[in-house]
């Protein structure tokens, strides 16, 4: 789960929303609450990182990551962008390929 969230942070701050979109699986979803929002399936995910990530030229910062297992974790993040600064919290699910296939995304 390490590598995954490391590679997701990577290319999200370098805005390669294609890069990131190869770590979700085809029928993913983010339900973002801060948002009010939930993006479904490919089309759905890169709606979101274009939106949020691109858009307000976010650049998120690993503060922690624990989970029950290889499938599932809990991340903390520090968001910095054209909106200020922001901590958040991801809740991730992988399936079996090791693609995630939810992320419930919401603001402390």
């Amino acid at each position: 789960m390490q590598k995954i969230v490391e590679f997701f942070i990577r290319t999200a701050n370098a805005f390669d929303v294609d890069g990131a979109l190869s770590l979700f699986a085809s029928d993913a979803v983010i339900d973002d609450v801060s948002v009010g929002d939930a993006f479904v399936g490919q089309d759905g995910v890169r709606n979101y990182l274009e939106r949020f990530f691109v858009g307000y030229h976010t650049k998120s910062r690993l503060l922690s990551l624990e989970g029950p297992d290889n499938l599932n974790a809990t991340v903390r993040l520090d968001f910095t962008g054209d909106f200020g600064h922001e901590i958040g919290v991801l809740k991730i699910a992988v399936n079996a390929d090791g693609l995630i296939e939810r992320i419930d995304a919401d603001l402390e």
